[in-house]
């Protein structure tokens, strides 16, 4: 017996507008039938091709700390450093950048989302060599 991952979760203060931001960041959607609306404590997103939510979910108590758990975003088109302008552009943050750590063209940047949290861009697949890839199942 296993267990599948139905969703990822984000605490946050404001979940419709976190929602909205990351809808922008993933191309995303709002669930078919269930609509996020300004003032709503849940909202959920959707990747287009139904394989991944997000829950945002409204939380009385404010991030402290760094975050146990964090998104590794790939970009789909282009380069790693070509997502991350965009992401600045689109309001994410930059927290620390860990580009070059081990030689030309490797690392990541890590960014904060409008909340403050954290999340980072990595190189696209084919800067990696990954061309193709796909997680060991």
């Amino acid at each position: 017996m296993t267990s599948r991952v139905s969703h990822t979760t984000v605490d946050c203060r404001n979940a419709y507008e976190l929602s909205e931001w990351w809808k922008g960041v993933l191309d995303y959607v709002d669930v078919a039938g269930d609509p996020n609306e300004p003032g709503h404590d849940e909202c959920a997103i959707l990747a287009r091709d139904g394989s991944h939510h997000l829950l945002f979910i409204e939380v009385p108590e404010t991030k402290v700390g760094k975050n146990r758990i964090h998104l590794d975003l790939v970009p789909t088109q282009g380069t790693r450093d070509d997502e991350l302008a965009r992401l600045l552009a689109h309001g994410a943050v930059e927290v620390t950048d860990h580009r070059g750590q081990y030689g030309p063209g490797t690392g990541w940047v890590i960014l904060a989302d409008p909340e403050g949290n954290e999340f980072c861009i990595l190189r696209s697949d084919a800067e990696a060599g990954r061309e193709g890839w796909q997680p060991a199942v």
